[in-house]
């Protein structure tokens, strides 16, 4: 398929995720054609499965100075920036006609009646009614410069486009038609592409040396450190079968991941509550009874049982009776726990894809690259991601709207 010579061709958006539909949004808005190409049937389908189907639309607040990148840090904050939250959140409640509702406990912004799926249809409705065509079940296959913009090459024909906006985001869950295209195209071109890695994933043992804990939830403090980074955050704990989860520990697992292909496996350390180890001895000190009963006072009771086992001690030890070493040494495990784990759960699992294109590659004020005028770029494909919690989304819907107005005539 080729668009008629009698128009000037459309800014093709290349993906109808969170980003993408935002970037075709404010690519329209000076009724300039916009056609949006997405390889699966209905797109979105990231915003779906967010938040357990509610889609935490917006976090309470932008942290810029948590998000992990290999490229210089102020274009994030810079980034970040070109969009405050209130913005984010009246575009949301006001253009697309979506009311949020704050969660009191996390922080986070829902849409008010709970429905990932209201995210995902108003933005694709608001995009109609600013005037983007979409094309759905189209793959790209290819792109090409040309002498008016691009050709985009797909597997329904070849498009002319004046330019051309890259969010096809990233490697991660590719259940929702996440490939890569668009780093691939990026690196074709010349781009610099930090290496990608799956991020905000959880982590595995081999053996699973904590499988009985498996459904064992609470709220730890938590520590991953490798050679070259650490993290560290606190936040809730899962384990599961295989390893653990929970957002404290996809919150670090990052630096899991790259310490293994580094090379140089990072150590994970868990303060199990939040007493620190005066608090903790005071406790046993003090007491007469079970010391898994003086834990399980703060604790989950099998974590509790756990710990005492772990520490050497028998199921009836008392606390009063114990020696300062093994009081030493069970204190130990409560505060700084190292937690044994051997991989993780790779893209199948990753909230996001870490790495990508270099930010110093394209312009912050519009996301144009730098190498390639008339494209651009935003969202996943970009090298920069957030901690859980609606920070991500507020990355997509920043960087959207940068390369959506980027792409408007001047």
């Amino acid at each position: 398929m080729s668009t008629s010579n009698a128009s000037p061709p459309p800014v093709v958006v290349i993906g109808a995720g969170a980003a993408g539909l935002v970037a075709a949004i404010f690519a329209a808005r000076d009724r300039q054609p916009v056609l949006v190409l997405e390889r699966t049937r209905d797109g979105g389908r990231k915003i779906l499965i967010s938040g357990g189907g509610r889609c935490n639309v917006l976090p309470d607040a932008l942290e810029p100075q948590r998000f992990v990148t290999d490229s210089p840090p102020q274009l994030v904050q810079r980034l970040l920036r070109s969009w405050p939250i209130k913005g984010q959140r009246a575009f949301f409640e006001e253009d697309v006609g979506l009311p949020l509702a704050r969660d009191a406990e996390t922080g986070k912004w829902f849409p008010a009646s709970n429905r990932a799926s209201d995210v995902r249809d108003g933005l694709v409705a608001l995009a109609q009614r600013s005037g983007a065509r979409l094309q759905f079940e189209t793959e790209v296959t290819g792109l090409r410069r040309a002498e008016r913009g691009w050709i985009v090459d797909t597997t329904r024909g070849s498009i002319d486009a004046g330019r051309v906006i890259v969010a096809t985001g990233g490697l991660s869950v590719p259940s929702t038609g996440s490939t890569g295209t668009g780093l691939v195209v990026a690196g074709a071109l010349g781009h610099v592409v930090h290496e990608t890695y799956p991020a905000l994933t959880p982590l595995v043992a081999d053996p699973a040396v904590h499988a009985r804990l498996a459904g064992v939830s609470l709220e730890v403090a938590i520590e991953a450190a490798s050679a070259r980074e650490s993290a560290r955050t606190r936040g809730g704990f899962l384990f599961t079968h295989r390893g653990y989860s929970g957002p404290a520990v996809l919150d670090v697992a990052h630096v899991a991941v790259r310490s293994v292909r580094a090379g140089d496996r990072a150590s994970i350390r868990v303060r199990w509550t939040g007493l620190d180890e005066a608090g903790w001895h005071d406790r046993l000190v003090g007491s007469g009874g079970f010391v898994v009963n003086v834990l399980a006072e703060r604790l989950p009771r099998r974590l509790a049982e756990h710990l005492v086992a772990a520490a050497g001690l028998p199921p009836d030890a008392r606390a009063a009776s114990l020696r300062r070493d093994q009081r030493a040494s069970l204190v130990a495990r409560l505060v700084r726990d190292e937690l044994p784990w051997t991989g993780d759960e790779g893209y199948r699992k990753a909230e996001v894809t870490g790495g990508g294109v270099a930010l110093d590659e394209v312009d912050p004020r519009t996301l144009e690259s730098r190498r390639c005028p008339g494209m651009f770029f935003c969202g996943e494909v970009l090298d920069a991601f957030g901690p859980i919690g609606g920070h991500n989304f507020a990355w997509a819907w920043a960087t959207g709207r940068l390369a959506g107005r980027g792409s408007r005539p001047a």
